[in-house]
């Protein structure tokens, strides 16, 4: 008899609704663990984020590229799903996600079938990018010769950065090729302002979305659009604020929809996204009258396989399980294996992982600390994107440890 072929993966193999509990080791581990319990509350704070602000939130899902996820941000009241490439959307789209953002040039013949074959669906709203002439064309020609309407984003960037027109002249090239194509509709105006850096960021990233701001309203005075709807998009996961905030100072008239596409609240971290939201929280009075914050959902779970020496102990976690490029994870709960939820036990600041392998994983502790071969710690980490697409289903959790659902990835 052939497994199934979750069975194959590593983390939990099959899911047994209301039989599986984390702490009575019903799970393989290694494990990314999701807590629903903190999803719910990133849930809530972002969306009451983004109604307070007055804009749409679009959430990138590169982060998790979990269509379960999706639906829940969808159902809590996001306005679209934004993505990086065709295969992705194609994902969402499979999964009930009807308002795509992809959030990037879409290039090559088989990428615009893809989405040319998604469009066949009138239910399906869909927006991709366009930075030039030269790519507008190749849009042009593939949607003209399928005949099927493309609605794309101008895409403005500046200097050094990544994608996006950089001049005026740049960009009205880039018009020209969209106007006299039957089948290309201008639809809206997208940026990111995460490659923005400098002495003073905050300064500068005002100042850029200002510009967008203004180019913007150039354009819809100019009649430019194609579409009665014009998207205002930008934001990713750090300068949110800056974005949202701009976006409501401006008074933009009723046609402009402001759009902003943070990815990594919904599952945050310990890491970099938690300096970012503190720092977020020193200069937005916005941010600091929502109720809460945003939590770490997501930890990796690892035997400690040895201890070598006094002091220093080896777990069976490594960089094929969790992201180590911002920093390593953090060691936060140690369980004694059979010990109930009463008896789960908070690390402090002594315990910390000092390298990291493939497979391996370095833990220095307090030298006096019971600590034993089979014991579970729980890791936090630093930059979700990158512990989530190591892993092709996670484990969802309540607060009691109990397994309520796997989480199916699909990077």
């Amino acid at each position: 008899m052939q497994p199934s072929t979750s069975s194959l993966h590593k983390g939990i193999s099959t899911f047994v609704p209301g039989q599986q509990n984390l702490l009575a080791q019903d799970i393989s581990l290694p494990a990314a663990v999701l807590y629903q319990s903190r999803i719910d509350n990133n849930l809530a704070w972002m969306q009451g984020y983004a109604n307070q602000t007055q804009v749409k939130l679009a959430p990138h899902g590169k982060t998790t590229m979990a269509p379960g996820l999706f639906q829940q941000q969808m159902a809590a009241g996001a306005w679209a799903i934004t993505l990086a490439s065709a295969p992705q959307v194609q994902v969402a789209y499979h999964h009930g996600i009807k308002r795509v953002i992809l959030a990037n040039e879409l290039v090559g013949k088989s990428n615009m079938q893809m989405i040319a074959d998604l469009l066949q669906d009138p239910d399906f709203e869909f927006y991709c990018l366009t930075d030039s002439a030269q790519h507008a064309k190749l849009l042009a020609d593939f949607f003209g010769h399928v005949k099927t309407p493309l609605k794309v984003l101008l895409e403005i960037g500046v200097s050094g950065g990544r994608c996006g027109c950089r001049t005026p002249e740049q960009i009205q090239q880039t018009l020209d090729v969209i106007h006299t194509s039957e089948y290309l509709q201008l639809a809206g105006v997208e940026f990111y302002e995460g490659v923005i850096h400098g002495d003073n960021e905050v300064t500068l990233i005002k100042q850029f979305v200002a510009h967008m701001i203004e180019q913007t309203l150039t354009l819809l005075a100019a009649k430019a659009f194609d579409t009665s709807r014009v998207l205002l998009t930008g934001a990713g996961s750090a300068w949110y604020d800056l974005v949202a905030e701009s976006f409501q100072q401006a008074r933009l008239p009723s046609q402009i929809i402001p759009v902003i596409r943070p990815g990594c609240y919904l599952i945050h971290d310990t890491g970099i996204y938690q300096s970012s939201q503190q720092a977020l929280k020193q200069r937005s009075q916005v941010a600091c009258d929502i109720k809460g914050d945003l939590s770490s959902a997501l930890e990796v779970w690892a035997y400690v396989q040895s201890i070598p020496e006094p002091g220093h102990a080896i777990i069976g976690m490594g960089k094929r399980d969790t992201a180590f490029d911002a920093g390593l994870p953090s060691p936060e709960l140690l369980v004694k294996p059979g010990d109930g939820i009463d008896n789960v036990v908070t690390l402090d600041s002594q315990w910390q992982l000092t390298d990291i392998m493939d497979q391996h994983a370095y833990l220095s502790f307090p030298e006096g600390a019971a600590l034993k071969v089979g014991d579970m710690i729980a890791f936090s980490t630093s930059h979700p994107c990158l512990t989530f697409d190591k892993w092709k289903q996670l484990a969802v959790i309540d607060d009691e440890y109990q397994v309520i659902d796997m989480m199916r990835t699909y990077f």
